[in-house]
């Protein structure tokens, strides 16, 4: 028998499974075929993309454009089919395998595309969300091929040793794993109502163009005054940060490091610090620029990032929120690396309310809400990490059973 064929128990199982036997493992072109239908007759169905983090979907959706322009010859997927990506990435360590909850559609002739013969294979799609498979495909694959792409021949991917223990078992997993999806969903779509009322919050505590006043005003200062028209050069000061090598940039932290940002944030811990309490970082250079930012304590700030200084009577808090909702990225000039001109900034206008008082209401009802996201998304996170434990748990892994 081979390692492949041998019976394994995975570390978690539900009492009424306790003393039944080990799972078997079958090759997965013994539960599964190939599909091979291309789109050869060029039908006007949707193109596909097989994304790490969010599985199977609409590339127009995804990318927000068409990326491919001629479907032709394309696999033909439909809903419940299996499509793999041998592009590899930090979320997919050798490309994801995702089943296709979508609709019909044409995934690129790079893919590989399988369809189980049992219409009940949710345990199946489960068990690729692990990573108990990736041992298999890393000593299959053409270890020669490029960095970024897995180079695995159909009849080696298809030998893919799968987990099959009894149908009830199967059912039992592939209900509370999706039960528990369920729950991050859910989870996930109050994250995102969050921050779409934030969103939309903002655009009413902040007047919008050609606007004096914001459309919405705590009721203290419902019949006060208009807010001052002035420029970003008037209410605060912009300066680039320090220079610093990037072999100096660890990416752990020690007892005498410190935090480190550049234009697209979070760097890595340096040994030096550049400011000490609580600024705005505006990227000005790279895939983020424009991003606003708001870091409190001792942190370096590199030449791609602006530090801005509020001046006397401005909130930071306020001022935060304030070029967060003005969009800076639009003051960026050049295509292939984008960049922010101080000059450029120091003169775009902005509205300043002249209370104090209703600077601050506005930071602190804003900071509230990011409060509120924070703590969502930090449930949200907590789901992930224990969905993946559970996985690493719940399905027995060939690796363990290595001589």
């Amino acid at each position: 028998m081979t390692r492949e064929a041998k019976a394994l128990a995975p570390k978690l199982r539900f009492p009424e499974f306790a003393g039944k036997p080990s799972w078997e493992f079958s090759p997965l072109k013994k539960l599964a075929k190939r599909v091979t239908q291309r789109n050869i007759n060029g039908a006007k169905l949707r193109a596909l993309t097989n994304s790490a983090e969010h599985g199977v979907v609409d590339q127009r959706e995804y990318f927000d454009k068409d990326i491919a322009k001629n479907t032709d010859n394309y696999f033909i997927v439909e809903k419940g089919d299996y499509v793999y990506n041998p592009r590899v990435s930090s979320v997919a360590p050798v490309g994801p395998i995702s089943k296709n909850l979508v609709e019909t559609g044409v995934v690129s002739p790079l893919y590989t595309v399988f369809r189980f013969r049992s219409d009940s294979n949710d345990f199946f799609a489960h068990y690729f969300s692990s990573s108990h498979w990736h041992s298999y495909l890393r000593r299959a694959s053409n270890t020669g091929a490029r960095h970024d792409r897995m180079a695995i021949t159909n009849d080696d991917f298809m030998r893919m040793p799968i987990p099959t223990p009894s149908s009830r078992e199967q059912q039992k997993i592939a209900d509370c794993l999706g039960s528990l999806d369920d729950l991050i969903a859910a989870e996930a779509q109050k994250l995102e109502a969050l921050r779409q009322h934030k969103q939309g919050l903002m655009q009413q505590l902040f007047p919008q163009p050609g606007e004096t006043v914001p459309r919405l005003r705590f009721p203290e200062y419902s019949n006060g005054s208009t807010w001052q028209e002035l420029t970003i050069g008037h209410v605060c000061d912009l300066k680039a940060g320090d220079f610093v090598p990037a072999s100096e940039i660890a990416e752990r932290a020690d007892e005498e490091s410190f935090p480190c940002y550049g234009g697209n944030g979070f760097r890595g811990y340096v040994q030096s610090f550049t400011h000490e309490g609580r600024y705005i970082l505006i990227g000005r250079q790279g895939a983020l620029c424009g991003n606003v930012n708001l870091y409190t304590g001792r942190f370096h700030a590199t030449e791609h990032a602006l530090v801005a200084t509020p001046r006397l009577g401005v909130d930071t808090g306020w001022l935060f929120y304030a070029l967060d909702v003005l969009k800076l990225n639009r003051f960026s000039t050049g295509q292939a690396q984008p960049g922010l001109s101080v000059t450029v900034l120091r003169d775009v206008g902005i509205s300043v309310p002249i209370s104090d008082n209703e600077q601050q209401k506005i930071a602190d009802c804003l900071t509230s809400l990011d409060d509120q996201i924070n703590a969502q998304t930090r449930k949200l996170n907590a789901l992930k990490m224990h969905k993946q434990g559970l996985l690493q748990q719940l399905f027995p892994s060939l690796e363990s059973n290595k001589p």
